[in-house]
């Protein structure tokens, strides 16, 4: 038996036959593993307000994807049209002003905005800009928090160190000031926003996952695969990092609301997507100046209420989901630190 870069090499030991044995448990999925996402998916589904909130996202996104037809390099992938106008074309070419702002009626059910652009239509194909960024950025940072925050805390020292010192610099700087720093630089556009809020918004997630690490890596089934001969990749991909996501998880979903409101908070100052964009926060401010005061002393409410509206039940409808997430997950901790079943 000796030592050998920190592992214990012991003699007539085939380490080719362990790492295909290993191989085979994790393809089987040990039984445990599967109850306990089981279990949490059971408590999560007792959870009214989450599959509320699941339902409400679904359909928003549902109806964002089939609003209008989709086309990809010539090919027609999506035919289907649920908003009954463009959301571009005017309704009353000849429509200036006051006589612009129609109310709400069986024609335009959400009624028109100060361009005669009718606003259900609006609303629906708004979506595809502001639900998309937000999975778009979250899936983007999450992936790269989770990597970065692994490798830190499983090798600690000066590394850890290094890397924990640049997210402290990010942290130093408010998140929408980044943002606002970066579509002031290269403007405003849908995969400049994606840009923006991705960039810096990795640092949240690799600090979580950097404390789960470590207080993971000391656990037995690590200091095992380390004794086993696995190299360091392996015992971060399958041993450290999936164990790590639960918390992950739970930041993800409540992320995803606050990327929504962060990307309409910039259409709303006139920093997001270009002018007459049917993104809600870009719909609010084309109508912004008559929030005061309107047309003919006349407020046309249903300009603003509507795509507010929107990012209010989608928001709230994604908190509800985290929230869900989260008691799903904390009940499941609860039940393993007791050793029972948690049911």
């Amino acid at each position: 038996m000796s030592t050998q870069r920190g592992r214990i090499q012991i003699s007539g030991f085939d380490a080719e036959r362990v790492s295909d044995l290993e191989d085979e448990q994790y393809d089987e999925q040990p039984r445990e593993t599967r109850s306990r996402w089981q279990r949490a998916f059971r408590r999560f589904l007792r959870n009214r307000s989450a599959v509320v909130g699941v339902v409400v996202v679904t359909v928003m996104v549902l109806l964002a994807v089939f609003a209008r037809p989709i086309e990809l390099m010539g090919t027609v992938v999506q035919p289907f049209a649920l908003a009954p106008y463009d959301p571009t074309t005017h309704q009353n070419l000849f429509g200036t002003g006051a006589s612009s702002y129609e109310p709400p009626s069986r024609e335009h059910w959400m009624g028109t905005d100060g361009a005669s652009r009718d606003l259900f239509s609006r609303v629906l194909y708004g979506g595809r800009y502001s639900i998309s960024i937000g999975f778009i950025v979250v899936a983007v940072t999450a992936s790269f928090g989770l990597v970065y925050g692994g490798i830190s805390g499983y090798y600690g020292g000066w590394t850890d160190e290094l890397m924990m010192r640049i997210v402290d610099t990010i942290f130093a700087f408010p998140a929408l000031i980044l943002a606002l720093v970066i579509i002031a630089t290269l403007g405003g556009g849908y995969w400049q926003l994606v840009l923006a809020f991705s960039l810096f918004g990795w640092a949240g997630y690799a600090r979580l996952i950097r404390g789960e690490v470590l207080k993971i890596k000391e656990n037995e089934y690590v200091m095992a695969a380390k004794a086993l001969g696995s190299s360091d990749r392996r015992v971060i991909f399958r041993h450290v990092l999936p164990n790590s996501m639960p918390p992950l998880l739970v930041l993800a979903s409540l992320n995803i609301g606050t990327v929504v409101i962060g990307v309409a908070a910039l259409g709303f100052l006139g920093l997001g997507m270009g002018t007459g964009t049917a993104e809600w926060g870009t719909m609010l401010d084309d109508t912004r100046e008559t929030l005061i005061q309107g047309p003919d002393g006349q407020i046309p409410w249903w300009a603003t209420v509507f795509p507010g509206l929107a990012i209010f039940l989608f928001v709230m409808s994604m908190n509800m989901i985290g929230d869900g997430i989260n008691d799903a997950l904390d009940a499941q901790e609860t039940g393993v630190a007791r050793g029972g079943e948690g049911e």
